[in-house]
């Protein structure tokens, strides 16, 4: 198949037009960023800059991010802070959450976090109370989970599947040829061992890659073939774009065209769902992944 993209010299002002959206507008994009400030919440829709926050904040819709806003790892792609994270869990926090998810009225959360290595849990068991207090100040709530790979530890994730969120995200990021540039601290098997383990739990699954960062359509076929083998529901599939000069840069502008061509190959491999396109993100559209 012929590889729809063009190299890329990274400067913004050559991004295609495909990839231009609209600022973050309107009443209730306003009520929301106010509410996430008053309960001392952090979105990785604001943290990881996502360029659908706009359409999803003034449908009323966000990702929450967990157990602070500083990461111990340092990807190449990822806006997020990279630091030493305050010492301790905020057990607070699950109520905050939760008390926002139920003034927005919503029925579909999804929840992910910083990575926090630092810890022998990993955060666990704030995702794990972060659920039931969802459960219990809304009834009938649909949750997913956008969890790290938890340094592998079988333990630590144990504690997330054991109560049972409706969808267990983990992203793969990137093909594994790329993993020592973009996701340096991360394991490709261990990823997807941490999706294996979660199927195997009887939970519906979902990860996702970027591309554009020098990935060829051959290498985003592999990855669709080891995620079908381990039974993957949703397999989401979005362009990167660098969120600042000190990231990593773009390589290719993918065109939507291989987008599509993409969700037609991985759907024909046994994926259920490719949700594959230039703005797609891991929470984009998640309501419909349940």
């Amino acid at each position: 198949m012929e590889v729809l993209e063009k190299p890329n010299l990274n400067t913004r002002e050559k991004r295609p037009e495909w990839l231009r959206v609209k600022l973050p507008a309107g009443g209730k994009f306003k009520e929301l960023s106010e509410l996430i400030e008053n309960k001392n919440l952090n979105t990785v829709c604001a943290e990881a800059r996502c360029p659908n926050m706009g359409e999803c904040w003034s449908s009323g819709t966000a990702t929450f991010m967990i157990l602070g806003d500083v990461c111990t790892r340092s990807c190449g792609f990822c806006a997020i802070k990279t630091g030493k994270p305050v010492k301790g869990l905020d057990w607070d926090e699950p109520n905050r959450v939760a008390a926002a998810a139920k003034t927005m009225g919503l029925k579909h959360v999804v929840i992910t976090s910083v990575n926090r290595d630092e810890r022998e849990d990993g955060g666990a068991p704030i995702f794990a109370e972060t659920i039931n207090r969802l459960r219990h100040e809304i009834p009938g709530v649909t949750i997913e989970v956008l969890i790290p790979d938890f340094r592998g530890s079988r333990s630590a994730l144990d504690i997330v599947l054991n109560v049972h969120p409706e969808v267990l995200n983990h992203n793969l990021e990137t093909v594994p040829r790329l993993y020592r540039r973009v996701r340096p601290q991360a394991k490709y098997e261990r990823s997807l061992e941490v999706l294996r383990n979660a199927k195997q739990a009887g939970l519906r699954t979902k990860a996702g890659i970027m591309v554009g960062l020098g990935e060829t359509p051959e290498e985003v076929y592999k990855v669709m073939e080891d995620v079908a083998a381990i039974g993957l529901n949703v397999f989401t599939i979005g362009q990167y774009m660098q969120p600042t000069k000190m990231h990593l840069p773009v390589e290719a502008w993918i065109h939507p065209d291989q987008f599509k061509a993409y969700k037609e190959i991985g759907e024909a491999k046994g994926i259920e769902h490719v949700e594959s396109g230039p703005l797609v993100r891991s929470s984009y559209h998640a309501e419909r992944h349940v």
